[in-house]
């Protein structure tokens, strides 16, 4: 099913479907975030470099209406993250190490639980890509 559009559920959040365990990754679904994120990287008071990342959430069934209804929330909690990151060296060299990108992950699905609590399961890091200027 196509995903509904933003405005034509204003619901709270946290959601009142019943809670799936989080262990049992057979029943969830996942959900894209619709556009990448761009993450700048500075050097000197210059750009560097662009990072673009594409993210998917694992979910429980039934909220995928709330994620995208709170997507504008999420996005801006995500760059946050990828920003923090980038401001710690977490995208120069290797950055695609499994260490690196397992902090990475780790952070984005810690901002995500928060805004939507246990419906979240995992945030993907789906695509990564870093073009030097």
């Amino acid at each position: 099913a196509a995903p509904v559009p933003a405005a034509k559920t204003m619901e709270k959040t946290k959601t009142t479907e019943p809670k799936q365990d989080a262990s049992d990754s057979g029943k969830s679904v996942f959900v894209r975030m619709t556009n990448q994120f761009v993450v700048p990287l500075v050097e000197e008071d210059k750009v560097k470099a662009m990072i673009v990342v594409s993210l998917s959430l694992e979910v429980s069934p039934g909220v995928t209406e709330a994620i995208y209804s709170r997507e504008p929330k999420l996005r801006d909690l995500f760059l946050r993250v990828l920003f923090d990151h980038a401001n710690m060296g977490g995208f120069n060299g290797a950055f695609t190490q499994s260490e690196t990108l397992g902090l990475l992950r780790q952070a984005l699905r810690e901002v995500a639980y928060k805004e939507m609590g246990a419906d979240i399961h995992d945030v993907l890091i789906v695509d990564i890509a870093r073009q030097d200027t």
